[in-house]
């Protein structure tokens, strides 16, 4: 199956509801069936064309100065390349006809090495999870993040063309924090004041390690606190009750602990208080 999925660029649930249809009709239960309503402006190799280009290409590549594929720029691409003009109703329904949907994407740093990333999925992290088992060590992600109290999100309910004002200080304020969290869900964190560095870090893996009774393999990404000497030497002094495990470079997708602040981030849009009431929302940014 994932070889398919991979060599077709299928969905899963795309895959799974064509082998239901095949199963269920044979070869006759795949064929395209006629779309109802006004024909297609395009003709089906310049539709495979459309698709292999949105799923594949970015919109730099077409000169395009915007990064995300958008209705008005799928239309343009058709004006330019086939000489059709559609309308972006049009243009939804053709997309998501072609298996296509709106999606927030997620961004990946251009210094990123690939063969570093795989190379950690497949040898790396099973080695380092392996290591734990046989030292009876607990794995845990660590990460840093901050919340401001200055930054609104979220939307509120007003008339129609009369966009409300919320009355807030304008004080700013805000506090850092610092978390891990084991591949079971079990959370440690510390809010504090001030710069991350390497005296942070140590004070934060101190309290870490004493409420932890097995050794632990902290797993971290690349900042230069968590590489300081200060550190190394705090290390050495547990005699192996701690290891720290680096991620592969500009690799925040491989950290767990990245979650945290999604949810906080999530959370703090829209705080709910038991008795029905919100927070004011702050934003947190890693």
């Amino acid at each position: 199956m994932a070889a398919i999925v991979s060599a077709l660029r299928l969905s899963r649930a795309t895959y799974f509801e064509w082998k239901r249809l095949y199963l269920a009709g044979g070869v006759d239960g795949l064929k395209v069936r006629p779309i109802p309503g006004a024909k297609s402006k395009l003709t089906d190799e310049q539709t495979a064309r459309l698709r292999g280009w949105l799923i594949g290409r970015d919109p730099r590549q077409f000169q395009f100065e915007f990064a995300l594929w958008t209705r008005v720029l799928v239309a343009e691409l058709i004006r330019v390349k086939f000489d059709v003009v559609m309308t972006p109703q049009g243009i939804g329904k053709l997309l998501r006809r072609l298996g296509l949907s709106p999606q927030r994407p997620l961004y990946r740093a251009t210094q990123q090495d690939p063969e570093a990333v795989a190379r950690w999925r497949a040898e790396e992290f099973p080695a380092i999870r392996e290591q734990a088992r046989r030292e009876g060590a607990e794995i845990y992600f660590a990460d840093e993040a901050g919340i401001r109290t200055d930054h609104h999100a979220g939307t509120t309910w007003a008339p129609i063309g009369q966009t409300p004002v919320v009355e807030a200080t304008a004080e700013r304020g805000g506090v850092n924090m610092i978390s891990a969290v084991s591949q079971l869900g079990v959370l440690h964190f510390e809010v504090f004041t001030g710069r991350f560095d390497a005296g942070v870090f140590v004070e934060f893996l101190t309290k870490l390690t004493h409420d932890i009774d097995r050794p632990v393999f902290l797993i971290l990404d690349n900042h230069s606190a968590h590489k300081a000497k200060l550190v190394r030497d705090y290390v050495a002094s547990l005699e192996g009750r701690l290891k720290l495990f680096y991620l592969p470079a500009y690799s925040p997708e491989l950290n767990p602990d990245e979650w945290v602040w999604k949810n906080i981030n999530c959370a703090t849009r829209r705080w709910q208080l038991p008795n029905g009431g919100e927070r004011p929302p702050m934003s947190v940014s890693s």
